[in-house]
């Protein structure tokens, strides 16, 4: 017996559609020799007694790889790298102009072990990762909208703002719940709410404002890649409140997007070989290439700006018309601009000077879409990191230079 058309077409319907996940194991895989980064983008807003002075867009990459695996654990190396770029600031009352790059910002080094279950092990020395033991799974299947607790973390660095030297830890309960499938980017995966609060009571930093208690929360929807053992991506809402103790109140609130990205095998011997080339090719003039632990650098030592400003001479946009069309063919990698400076002036004017003149060069890659502005970030060295000697006038022209980092993770 034949099957009536509209049979057919809600079967072929209902195999394109997500399946209703009615239980789910979660638990973490660790596989020798993965690679990964983890790349969230926060969109943060910081109050001062219920007053708006400041917004930023922050910029979050984390690479990883699991250096060693047991049955029930992952040994961890992992690289966590901040950058900002301003949105709203009160003093300027406006959006800054050109705020289009990201500005790094600071970055950290840390190794930990995982268990299957998600606990984590780690020296009591690293700041990083923030927010530890989370997620935390029960060793079981779980239905379908069932909950459960677990125990967790956040670790703080509060050396700079309030004279905290060790990392501060702040404990937290989390409680999960299984929501079944839900859709990121287009693909469905096996999903989990969490939220927790937090609420701290830090020691005094004498001599200086501090923090007399920390509060706030965290809810947060968690998309499982089941196939690879671990976060496909994470949203969250977060709330952050200081009450200091000169009477104040600091509320940082906002919301953040992560997403795991696959990490690409980087031959970087056979890449400089092949940029070497072009740079040949092109003949672009005072221009190398070499291996550096982030990845490949294209040096452009003596790149011509007017005297103590971040505005190029002429003939230096012919150079980087050239260089834009070398990483136009590297698009899978982020970038990474670096300024120098001669020694000359103050330390101030030097690292200000540096950061602006690699923000011109970065301006001028996005214009040519190079990459996305979340794809490249800048930082200023000034003259602390010399390739030639400064009491020469050679030298110092060699160590004026902007280095565009092609970056491995």
């Amino acid at each position: 017996m034949k099957m009536p058309l509209i049979s057919i077409l809600v079967l072929l319907l209902s195999s394109l559609l997500p399946q209703r996940a009615e239980c789910q194991r979660f638990e973490y895989k660790h596989i020798p020799g993965a690679r990964y980064r983890i790349l969230t983008v926060v969109d943060e807003a910081i109050l001062v007694n219920g007053n708006l002075i400041h917004r930023a867009e922050i910029l979050n990459r984390i690479s990883l790889e699991i250096k060693e695996a047991g049955e029930d654990w992952g040994f961890y190396k992992a690289s966590f790298q901040t950058s900002t770029r301003l949105i709203f600031d009160s003093a300027m009352q406006v959006q800054p102009q050109n705020s289009q790059v990201f500005h790094w910002a600071r970055d950290y080094e840390s190794e930990f072990q995982r268990s299957r279950l998600g606990l984590i092990t780690i020296d009591p020395e690293y700041y990083m990762p923030v927010v530890r033991d989370l997620p935390l799974f029960p060793d079981r299947e779980l239905m379908l909208l069932e909950r459960w607790s677990a125990e967790g973390h956040e670790v703080h660095d509060f050396r700079d703002n309030f004279g905290i030297e060790d990392p501060y830890r702040i404990p937290f309960t989390a409680n999960y719940q299984f929501i079944g499938e839900r859709q990121w980017k287009g693909e469905f995966f096996p999903a989990f709410s969490v939220s927790y609060r937090i609420d701290s009571r830090p020691p005094a930093a004498w001599g200086r404002s501090y923090p007399l208690r920390i509060t706030g929360e965290s809810d947060q929807i968690v998309y499982w890649n089941n196939e690879h053992g671990r976060a496909a991506a994470q949203e969250e809402a977060f709330r952050l409140v200081f009450q200091m103790s000169d009477g104040r109140t600091i509320e940082f609130r906002g919301r953040a997007e992560s997403e795991l990205l696959e990490s690409e095998y980087m031959d970087r011997e056979q890449l400089v070989s092949e940029i070497a080339e072009e740079i040949n090719r092109l003949d672009i003039p005072d221009v190398n290439v070499r291996v550096v632990d982030e990845g490949i650098t294209i040096s452009l030592e003596n790149i011509g700006f007017y005297p103590d400003s971040a505005v190029m001479l002429p003939g230096e946009l012919d150079k980087l018309e050239r260089i834009a069309e070398i990483l136009l063919r590297y698009p899978q990698r982020d970038i990474l601009v670096s300024g120098h400076t001669a020694l000359a002036g103050t330390r101030e004017g030097r690292m200000t000077l540096s950061t602006e003149r690699a923000k011109t060069v970065a301006d001028f890659l996005l214009e040519r879409n190079v990459r996305s502005p979340d794809r490249m970030v800048i930082q200023g060295h000034g003259a602390e990191r010399p390739i030639a000697d400064n009491n020469t006038e050679e030298g110092m022209r060699r160590n004026r230079r902007v280095e565009i980092t092609i970056l491995e993770n």
